[in-house]
């Protein structure tokens, strides 16, 4: 067998995100590096090349993840209320605050890191989800008050009101459980404002 065969089937792609997604969050990206992580995982550098070409396609490819797992949840989401209105809006709401709460470092990863220069790795991923929830969004509105679906600042002012809540609770040990109550009153005054 060849050596890079055994590292193939040894070590995925996805155990190579999940340690660097914890590496990242612990350490902020600067001071995360390809031999870190391989060593973190116990392994080569070399092994961790074979999958990506440097730091920044590692980055984005576990971006890409977990924006594609965000955007499935929404689109899960929507499936499973397909009736427009207060219902769907609620659960769009309460869904991505459980996102982020059951995937704080991936969450802080995707919305908080503070890299100027990896925009261009992730920034299409992240405005593509932006774009799926706004217009989600916009759909239940509509149906609940035209004006408000029409207004883009105020699908914006929704979505930071979302990420706030998130945000506030990352560093903690709080699960989504524990705040859930919390959430949905969080939710209910947001709907509140929208009629």
């Amino acid at each position: 067998m060849t050596p890079r065969k055994a590292v193939d089937q040894e070590l995925s792609k996805e155990r190579i995100l999940e340690t660097a997604r914890e590496q990242f969050s612990q350490h902020g990206y600067r001071d995360v590096s390809m031999r870190g992580i391989a060593k973190a995982l116990g392994y080569s550098p070399g092994s961790l090349y074979y999958h990506f070409r440097e730091k920044a396609d590692l980055f984005s490819a576990m971006a890409e993840v977990d924006f594609e797992r965000l955007n499935a949840l929404l689109h899960d989401t929507i499936t499973e209320t397909p009736e427009l209105g207060s219902d769907q809006l609620r659960m769009i709401f309460m869904q991505f605050i459980r996102f982020g709460l059951e995937n704080k470092r991936s969450f802080e990863l995707m919305f908080l890191i503070q890299q100027p220069d990896l925009d261009c790795y992730y920034m299409q991923a992240k405005m593509g989800s932006y774009e799926k929830f706004s217009n989600a969004v916009k759909r239940s509105l509509h149906e609940i008050n035209p004006d408000h679906a029409r207004d883009d600042h105020m699908i914006w002012v929704l979505f930071l009101s979302l990420h706030g809540f998130v945000s506030f609770f990352i560093a903690g040990t709080q699960t989504f459980e524990e705040v859930n109550e919390l959430a949905s009153l969080h939710v209910q005054l947001l709907l509140r404002g929208l009629q």
